[in-house]
């Protein structure tokens, strides 16, 4: 095994979520979703809130947490 390699996100967690931006990627893998998916929530804007660092796509850990508890209060009440 390469110790130069970075671990995978899952590897990294810090209160649930990487101690660092995450990418589109990132987020497929955390949930369990193609990353089909995540682009269609980013496109539809549903999905949870990211931003553009030149070309590249991002999303702040903490707004990512913050989307799930909503997500799963919205669960939650019905």
């Amino acid at each position: 095994m390469d110790d130069t390699a970075e671990p995978p996100p899952v590897a990294t967690l810090r209160n649930g979520l990487p101690d660092r931006y995450l990418t589109p990627e990132d987020i497929a893998s955390l949930l369990s979703v193609p990353l089909e998916t995540v682009y269609q929530w980013r496109k539809k804007r549903t999905g949870p809130p990211g931003f553009r660092v030149g070309k590249y796509l991002r999303y702040d850990p903490a707004a990512v947490r913050g989307w799930i508890a909503k997500r799963k209060a919205a669960d939650d009440a019905t």
